[in-house]
């Protein structure tokens, strides 16, 4: 059986389980290794995933965000050691003031987040949506009464810890330098320059072409799926700098081919965006050390030497991954739009690629 085979064999094993509903993309420059869709993009009409689907990508979007930091640091307007409450005047706030770029890219700054990932990720959550209208998220401002007058959970720069906020913060950092909002900055500077046509920032309650919507399974007491729900109630209704941005298997390759290139940033720049900067745990998992590095997660073997990077994306009906191989020069491209259905998967193909590719 070939890689292709086995993997197709395995997403519609998964799709019939209702464990995936997506799209999966590999591909070694330009030669698509394995692209399929699979489930429903509308469950109400029985539309299914078509291959170019449109997806909602959470967290991936924190590679823009940081592409874009970069780029304004390149052009000289700002440096990783500004500081981000001299910058954006949050004198009176519970931000600390040596706080910097860099701790916010690298999410060392202990800072508060807007919402706690930590824990119990379902109850948190539940409470935060109870308390906050989230439908009134529209902007990276309307995030800042959620965080900036909460005590800082450790002193800046004592370790990683993930955290949105400093990302909402460095979209703010974006609007006030380029004088654009954040999404037309990214629009301009990252999808325009790179032809992701079919990227944006898409309101979850507006009504657009090709678009999968978002579903989270609703279980029983032996976990077992009974029935779906959409979610509209349940996500932010905005993209923000942390996350949010719809996008497609193809143009988050050519994002990920055009960044290693060097069309987004300079040499000096792009090695900077592709090189681990902090331990994002203390333990190995399955084997490897994990770090995180700006808007980028790396794994690395004994060797010390890059196995994958790239970023996860997860909320509520909306699962995704966005990882390069550099060893087999491998983009992988995993969008999901049912809650958590893209983490197995992306394992099985992690393995699957040092088993089956050389």
């Amino acid at each position: 059986m070939t890689f292709a085979e086995h993997l197709d064999q395995f997403l519609a094993n998964k799709n019939r389980e209702e464990q995936f509903s997506g799209v999966v993309l590999i591909q070694r420059n330009k030669d698509k290794l394995f692209k399929a869709a699979y489930g429903f993009a509308n469950r109400t009409w029985k539309i299914t995933n078509g291959v170019d689907t449109r997806f909602r990508i959470a967290s991936i979007s924190k590679l823009f965000t940081a592409a874009a930091i970069l780029q304004l640091i390149e052009k000289g307007k700002l440096g990783l050691d500004t500081s981000i409450v001299e910058c954006l005047g949050l004198q009176d706030t519970m931000i600390p003031r040596e706080a910097t770029v860099w701790h916010m890219l690298t999410m060392t700054s202990g800072i508060a987040d807007w919402f706690e990932e930590s824990g119990d990720w379902e109850e948190n959550w539940a409470a935060l949506c109870h308390e906050h209208p989230i439908y009134l998220f529209r902007s990276n401002e309307d995030y800042l009464p959620l965080f900036i007058n909460k005590t800082p959970l450790f002193p800046v720069g004592e370790k990683h810890q993930y955290n949105g906020a400093g990302y909402i913060l460095l979209g703010l950092v974006i609007e006030k330098l380029s004088g654009l909002s954040y999404f037309d900055y990214v629009r301009r500077n990252i999808f325009e320059k790179v032809q992701m046509n079919r990227s944006d920032f898409l309101s979850l309650d507006g009504v657009y072409e090709d678009v999968a919507e978002g579903y989270i399974p609703r279980t029983d007491s032996d976990n077992k799926i009974t029935d779906w729900k959409r979610n509209i109630y349940s996500t932010t209704p905005e993209a923000a700098a942390d996350g949010g941005a719809t996008s497609t298997v193809d143009d988050l390759c050519r994002f990920s081919q055009a960044l290693r290139g060097g069309q987004l940033l300079s040499a000096q720049w792009t090695q900077e965006m592709l090189t681990p900067k902090v331990l994002e745990r203390a333990e190995r998992l399955r084997g490897y050390t994990w770090k995180y590095g700006y808007g980028n997660f790396f794994l690395l073997d004994d060797s010390n030497q890059i196995v994958r990077w790239g970023h996860t994306g997860e909320e509520d009906g909306v699962s995704c991954r966005l990882y390069y191989y550099p060893r087999q020069n491998l983009d992988v491209v995993i969008l999901g739009n049912q809650s958590w259905c893209a983490g197995s998967v992306a394992w099985e193909i992690h393995d699957l690629i040092f088993a089956m590719i050389p």
